[in-house]
């Protein structure tokens, strides 16, 4: 990003922490725009940019009826809908072609000791992105607020690796994610690192549909798990591939959207992109 955009994500930032910590007094447009510093057109225009969606739409979709409406709605079905083959559009996203490979037993315990990890940073309508991957699949996805401290969270979760900064297929396509149509989908394929309780929650996660949200009991629940809530929070919090591995689906069952290890309220704007998406498919 240059230095406007990132003074506009800031300020798309900010606008999306105060709807969400004031959506039930519903402030207009107005108001959100005097509270950014913008006049009302600049703002409505620049958040619609930034999130494909107005900013009273995107009020919408944070609410938390909304939240609760989508938990109701979806319960008995949720994870079964990812296994539709055929559908085309946005809302599908990655339900339909990304698959985790978990890394070998020596792998996980050396560090990544033999394994060879290119890595580029890339944008993305939430911001830059730190990607990386191996010969067989992205490894690692992660908003990069700051490059630097986003690298080393990558090279202390493989601190043995070779890395290259190298930008490669693998990432190109995982990116497109933002931006392509997927009516031909390419196959995304994650080779990640986590105990087997881990890769079961995060390939759980893959079956949640663009749009929709679902619950930490919920996740226990379809996992056979029914008391390891807490625990699932915890492989939910450790995901290393963000948005590919979709945990900012995951709400509180108050339907309260909850914390996301890069920031609620880029969690927030993810919602609203992927549910003003799924609407207009």
């Amino acid at each position: 990003m240059n230095t406007q955009q990132i003074i506009d994500f800031e300020r798309i930032k900010d606008a999306i922490e105060y709807l969400h910590a004031n959506y039930k007094l519903q402030p207009s447009l107005d108001e959100v725009a005097e509270h950014v510093h913008l006049s009302p057109y600049h703002f409505q225009r620049m958040f619609s940019e930034w999130t494909g969606v107005s900013p009273k739409q995107f009020l919408q979709y944070i609410s938390l009826a909304h939240a609760k409406s989508l938990l109701k709605e979806t319960r008995a079905s949720l994870f079964d809908a990812a296994h539709e083959v055929g559908l085309s559009g946005t809302s599908r996203l990655h339900d339909l072609f990304v698959h985790i490979e978990g890394m070998t037993p020596g792998e996980y315990k050396n560090g990544g000791e033999n394994l060879s990890i290119n890595y580029s940073l890339a944008e993305s309508p939430f911001g830059n992105i730190l990607v990386a991957s191996t010969p067989k699949g992205i490894c690692y996805m992660a908003f990069a607020d700051k490059e630097e401290e986003a690298f080393e969270s990558l090279r202390s979760t493989y601190p043995n690796a070779k890395y290259s900064n190298t930008t490669d297929r693998l990432q190109q396509n995982a990116v497109f994610v933002f931006t392509q149509d997927w009516s031909n989908p390419a196959e995304i394929k994650l080779h990640v690192k986590g105990t087997d309780f881990q890769l079961k929650v995060w390939e759980t996660l893959l079956h949640i549909p663009a749009g929709k949200l679902t619950t930490y009991g919920d996740i226990a629940q379809k996992i056979d798990s029914p008391k390891a809530s807490r625990a699932v929070g915890s492989a939910v919090g450790s995901n290393p591939v963000a948005f590919l591995i979709p945990c900012h689906r995951v709400i509180q069952s108050s339907g309260i959207l909850g914390e996301y290890h890069w920031g609620s309220s880029r969690k927030a704007a993810m919602i609203g992109w992927e549910g003003a998406k799924s609407v207009n498919d």
